[in-house]
């Protein structure tokens, strides 16, 4: 594990087994770039990711890894009511 998937850890191990719809998701992230400005550039790569992992046209980069300058591919899975 690295260094700063402690809190995705944490995140899983708390609220692992709870669903939520992706519009609470993007409002928390709202909420995280109000309070945390420096780091909405981050975020809204994230969201991004996340808004387009069906993509047909992305599919490619979801299969890179990092040292091909892609994510590496296992997104989670998010439900919602």
């Amino acid at each position: 594990m690295y260094f700063t998937d402690r809190g995705i850890e944490e995140l899983d191990d708390r609220r692992g087994e709870e669903q939520v719809s992706i519009g609470w998701l993007a409002e928390r992230l709202r909420d995280f770039v109000d309070e945390h400005p420096d780091a909405e550039s981050t975020i809204d790569g994230l969201a991004s990711w996340l808004a387009r992992l069906d993509d047909d046209e992305d599919a490619g980069m979801l299969a890179a890894g990092p040292d091909d300058g892609g994510p590496a591919a296992s997104g989670p899975a998010v439900g919602g009511p």
